[in-house]
C-alpha cells in the first residue's frame, strides 16, 4: 500500500541518487577494504535508512512492506553489503520487538534504532539449528529476576557492530518444540557476551558476520519481548515472513543492476564486427533475464500488498523469496557468461555480484525451506 505517492517518489529520486552518486562510487574499496566508509554510513543514517519500518512515533519513516519494496528495488542497484549495513536493524532485528514487545520496550529501543545509534542483530541460528529453528540449544534458565543465558549464535549479521540482539533461547529444556523457545531483547554490553572473530565469505565484503557467545549471561526477566515465555518461535517467524520478501526485493533490485551491466557491455563489446548484442543467442539470455526478473518483481510486489492489506501471506512470502533469490542466482550466472572472459575478471565488477548474490539463496530460510513451507501451507488449505 502506498500511503502517499508524491512522498514516496520524492524519497525514492534521494535514494537513487544517492546510490547512483555515492554508493555504486564506494563499491570496489569496499570490496577491498572490507569496510564501509564512516560518511556513507552517517547519510545514511541522515537520510532515515535505518528507521524506513520503525514507526513515525518512534523516529522512524514507518514505511508499508510496499514502499518498504520500492526502497528495497532502489538499493538493490549496488553491491548488497550497503543494505546489509541497516537491514537487520530495519528488519530481524526490529521487527520483534514492534510486533511483541511491550510499550517500554518500544519506548525504549526503536527511536535508537531509528536513527542509527543502536544497530540490531537478530540471533537465532546456532551450529547445529539453523533451518529448523525449533531445535535451537541455547538455553536461557531462570534465576530470580534473571535468565542465565549460555550458547553460541552463528553467522550473525552486524553482530561486530549490533547494540541489542534479538536472542532466541529454549527457556524450558523439557519442551524440545517450539513452545520452549522465548524471544529476549539482549544488550550487546551484558557480562558474558563475546563476539567471535568476522567471518571470512565467498562475498558481501563490507557487510560483517561473526559468532555470538553467551557464557552464564545474565539477562533481566523483564527483557523478554512481550514478557511473555515460550512466544520466541513465533516471533521469529513473523519476522521471517516480512524478511523474505524484503529479501526478494533486493534480490530483484540487484538482479536488475546486472541485466543493465550486461546489457550495456553486450551493446558495446563487438566479435565478428558487429555488437555481440546481435547476436541471437546473446539476445536470448538477455531476455530470460527480463522475463524472470519482470515475474519476481510482480510476485514481490503482489505478496507486499496483500501484507498490507492484513492478509495471511506465509505462502506468497516464501514463493517471491524461493523465486527471487533463485532468479537472481540465474542471472548473475547468464551476466558473466555474456561478458565472457571479462566476466571472470574482478576489474569488471559483474563476478563479485555473482558471488554477493549467492548469499541470497541461503539466509532468511534456504531455498529448500521455503519449498517446505510453500509445499506444507498448500496440503494445510487442501485438507481444511
Amino acid at each position: 500500500m502506498i500511503r502517499d505517492p508524491d512522498t514516496l517518489k520524492a524519497f525514492l529520486e534521494t535514494v537513487e541518487r544517492f546510490v547512483r552518486e555515492r554508493l555504486v562510487p564506494a563499491e570496489q574499496e569496499v570490496a577491498e577494504t572490507d569496510q564501509i566508509p564512516a560518511d556513507l554510513i552517517r547519510e545514511m543514517k541522515e537520510m532515515g535508512m535505518f528507521g524506513l519500518t520503525i514507526p513515525e512515533e518512534f523516529g522512524g519513516l514507518g514505511l508499508t512492506m510496499e514502499e518498504e519494496v520500492m526502497v528495497m528495488l532502489a538499493m538493490g542497484e549496488t553491491s548488497p553489503a550497503f543494505r546489509s549495513l541497516f537491514g537487520t536493524t530495519v528488519g530481524i532485528g526490529s521487527q520483534g520487538i514492534l510486533f511483541d514487545g511491550t510499550a517500554e520496550q518500544k519506548a525504549k529501543y526503536l527511536p535508537k534504532l531509528a536513527t542509527g545509534e543502536l544497530l540490531a542483530s537478530f540471533a537465532l541460528t546456532e551450529p547445529e539449528a539453523g533451518s529448523d529453528a525449533a531445535s535451537l540449544r541455547t538455553t536461557a534458565i531462570r534465576d530470580g529476576d534473571h535468565y542465565v543465558v549460555n550458547g553460541t549464535k552463528r553467522y550473525i549479521t552486524n553482530s561486530p557492530h549490533a547494540g541489542i540482539f534479538t536472542l532466541m533461547a529454549r527457556t524450558d529444556p523439557n519442551n524440545k518444540g517450539p513452545g520452549g523457545v522465548t524471544a529476549f531483547i539482549v544488550e550487546a554490553d551484558t557480562p558474558g557476551i563475546s563476539i567471535g572473530k568476522v567471518d571470512k565469505k565467498m562475498g558481501q565484503r563490507g557487510a560483517h558476520t561473526a559468532d555470538v557467545i553467551f557464557e552464564n549471561c545474565r539477562v533481566p526477566a523483564s527483557q523478554i519481548i512481550g514478557l511473555k515465555e515460550g512466544q520466541g518461535f513465533k516471533t521469529a517467524m513473523k519476522v521471517l515472513e516480512k524478511g523474505r520478501i524484503h529479501i526478494a526485493a533486493i534480490a530483484v533490485g540487484t538482479a536488475e543492476r546486472m541485466l543493465r551491466d550486461a546489457l550495456n557491455y553486450a551493446i558495446e563489446r563487438k566479435q565478428f564486427g558487429q555488437p555481440i548484442a546481435d547476436f541471437q543467442l546473446v539476445q536470448a539470455m538477455l531476455a530470460d533475464c527480463k522475463a524472470e526478473i519482470y515475474a519476481a518483481r510482480c510476485m514481490t510486489i503482489d505478496a507486499a500488498r496483500k501484507r498490507d492489506e492484513g492478509q495471511n501471506v506465509s505462502t506468497e512470502a516464501s514463493c517471491c523469496k524461493m523465486f527471487a533469490s533463485e532468479m537472481c542466482g540465474r542471472v548473475a550466472d547468464r551476466a558473466v557468461q555474456i561478458f565472457g572472459g571479462a566476466g571472470y575478471l574482478s576489474e569488471y565488477g559483474i563476478e563479485r555480484f555473482y558471488r554477493d548474490v549467492r548469499l541470497f539463496r541461503l539466509y532468511e530460510g534456504t531455498t529448500q525451506i521455503q519449498q517446505i513451507v510453500i509445499a506444507r501451507n498448500m496440503i494445510k488449505e487442501a485438507r481444511g
